[in-house]
């Protein structure tokens, strides 16, 4: 039986989502993959076309609505591995909180997570650029039982870099099937 993923995709969505089939173009022939668009999910306006509009969105009920929305679309489903970016990590999360059947949750430049750190009954793995803006209080993070892998020189859209992108999807495959690739030259 095919393991099921599920991509829940940045503030952006859509939008600014071409990167997203870099994901798909290594994962989809291991996995039975579903998409959610973390702007749909959450009800966002469209005209919202800024980063400070959105997050302020996400933050302003945004983020409760879309995790509302994944757990109502997604309950009645199989579990699945999930595979989460910015404002969709931070969804999953809240929605695994609350129930969302999710097997594992690969959480990727989360936001708003240091106010309550509750962690999921899953394995969660976070990943997060040096350079993201909203920095992470690993102390925090680890007495909540969390481990966060920070990669040096990159920023808050650093999933959207080819190579953490090929680096993220080798960890999946490695996790979930026990591939495992060699670095060619």
């Amino acid at each position: 039986m095919t393991k099921r993923l599920v991509i829940v995709s940045d503030m952006w969505g859509c939008k600014k989502g071409l990167w997203i089939t870099s994901y798909l173009g290594y994962l989809q022939s291991y996995f039975d993959i579903s998409f959610y668009d973390s702007r749909e999910l959450a009800n966002l306006d469209v005209q919202l076309n800024t980063a400070e509009k959105l997050h302020k969105a996400f933050d302003e009920g945004g983020l409760d609505t879309a995790a509302t929305q994944l757990l109502k679309s997604e309950k009645e489903k199989e579990p699945g591995h999930y595979l989460a970016f910015c404002a969709g990590a931070t969804t999953t999360w809240k929605a695994a909180l609350e129930g969302l059947p999710i097997k594992s949750l690969y959480a990727i430049s989360p936001f708003y997570l240091d106010g309550s750190i509750q962690k999921p009954d899953i394995p969660v793995h976070i990943l997060h650029g040096e350079n993201h803006e909203l920095l992470f209080d690993e102390k925090r993070f680890s007495e909540a039982g969390l481990t966060l892998e920070t990669v040096p020189k990159f920023g808050h859209e650093l999933y959207t870099d080819e190579k953490i992108i090929r680096k993220v999807c080798l960890n999946l495959l490695e996790s979930q099937f026990n591939i495992r690739y060699k670095e060619v030259g």
